[in-house]
């Protein structure tokens, strides 16, 4: 009988431990510690050695001697998609898709292969569901399923011999928590589980160029279930967002090896699957014809485009002792130190005010160019003063209160000018040197300047 070795490993980050303890001393996180087992037979990861760059032969070659054109991209069918993956998908990848339930994986990744089974020889490995329900969705999207090959099976070794019979060029796994490998003595969905499964399916599609696609759950907190290996093995990790009350999904990528990361794409969900929205500008900018105070158009850069959204803040009267400082889509810290700047640099006063700070459509910003805009809209609602329906502004403060440049600022002025925006309060470092028609460009370089701009 095999002796198992056993370890701890914390879910959060991967760190190993000899011994189970309630705290990681890694990345300080409490009971994220589960016993990790490993049979010291040879496993299935043993006929697959070479470990996830999937080379089984140690060779020494010079860099220009590596032929790139043996392996090129191939697109997908979904230019959204597409942009995300960083121009195409790339055989012998690992794409991990990740989503909470119910917000289009499947969809989407069955969408993509019965468009793909007409050129290439596809394979959709289901873990979760029959064939039958796979089949009765793809009839209800109306889908070309006559090609298109599926199998039902949690088995991993047995997918791999399936898939070498057959030869696939594209592979989907269905999702890769329910996935399991034999030699490994724990419950699917484990740590240990998930960690071997998705090493083996990494080898096993570089070792014979299949670009896979793993499915993945996620924790009640948003994050990727499993360990944090998961996401250090796979080529490409991407997220699926959207809110249950909206019709908009949100595709983003958190780690490319072969593109941008944070490259972000936009579907609409339909009776008929997710279609793509080509210009998600204009979703995102379907504002009241009665402009209200408070709100205000940013231009924030996703990946490799501008992308213009509306910001709305709400300022009022607190009748608690801390007054709340609430933001969604946006860093809630970062708003109690922006309402700082604006007390000592623009003399506005707010220690008995709540406010709330909101971007629309569900986006979340992650970069500082939105500072400006959101500074200008709290104003707005303070001194309910209403801005500019044509007025966009972008840029970031400092704690001294200037306003500090972003990056692509000429290419972000010309995507407001081309949906007819007349106003632009920007960097003054940001200020295009060839003038844009049809938009009249404000270089502030102080809060106190912007403040007076509007």
């Amino acid at each position: 009988m095999a002796k198992r070795k056993t370890a701890y490993v914390c879910s959060d980050c991967g760190a190993e431990y000899p011994r189970w303890q309630g705290q990681c001393n890694d990345c300080n996180a409490w009971n994220t510690i589960t016993e990790f087992v490993v049979s010291s037979t040879s496993s299935a990861s043993g006929r697959n050695s070479g470990g996830y760059s999937g080379q089984t032969q140690a060779k020494v070659e010079p860099l220009a001697s590596i032929d790139l054109q043996a392996l090129p991209r191939f697109a997908s069918g979904y230019k959204e998609l597409d942009r995300v993956l960083g121009g195409g998908i790339v055989p012998g990848s690992a794409i991990l898709i990740g989503g909470s339930p119910g917000a289009g994986k499947s969809t989407m990744l069955l969408q993509v292969m019965c468009r793909m089974a007409e050129s290439k020889n596809a394979l959709y490995v289901t873990g979760e569901e029959s064939l039958q329900q796979v089949a009765m969705r793809a009839q209800r999207l109306g889908l070309a399923n006559d090609k298109l090959n599926l199998l039902a099976e949690t088995n991993i070794e047995v997918i791999c011999d399936l898939a070498l019979k057959h030869k696939p060029e594209l592979m989907v796994i269905d999702s890769i928590q329910v996935m399991q490998v034999p030699d490994v003595q724990s419950a699917p969905g484990s740590v240990s589980q998930v960690r071997e499964s998705a090493a083996y399916l990494t080898r096993f599609a570089k070792q014979n160029h299949i670009a896979m696609f793993l499915v993945g759950h996620v924790t009640k907190d948003g994050s990727l279930a499993g360990p944090k290996v998961l996401e250090h093995c796979i080529d490409c990790s991407m997220m699926l967002e959207g809110e249950s009350d909206s019709r908009y999904r949100t595709l983003r990528s958190q780690k490319n090896r072969f593109g941008a990361v944070n490259e972000l794409g936009v579907f609409a969900m339909t009776e008929k699957g997710l279609k793509e929205v080509s210009n998600p500008s204009a979703i995102f900018l379907s504002r009241d014809e009665l402009q209200s105070p408070g709100s205000i158009v940013m231009v924030v850069w996703e990946g490799t485009r501008p992308l213009l959204v509306e910001i709305q803040a709400l300022v009022d009267y607190s009748q608690m002792a801390n007054p709340r400082r609430v933001a969604v889509g946006l860093d809630q810290n970062r708003l109690a130190m922006l309402l700082a700047v604006l007390h000592r640099h623009g003399n506005v006063q707010m220690n008995d005010q709540d406010v709330f700070a909101n971007v629309v459509g569900g986006v979340k910003v992650n970069e500082t160019s939105a500072d400006l805009a959101l500074l200008l809209a709290i104003v707005s609602s303070f001194q309910n003063k209403v801005l500019d329906k044509e007025l966009i502004a972008f840029g970031e403060v400092g704690l001294s209160g200037e306003i500090r440049p972003v990056p692509n600022g000429s290419e972000r002025i010309s995507e407001a000018a081309k949906h007819g925006f007349k106003r632009a309060i920007v960097p003054k470092a940001n200020m295009p040197k060839n003038r844009i028609a049809g938009i009249e460009i404000i270089g502030v370089s102080r809060l106190s300047e912007a403040l007076e701009a509007i």
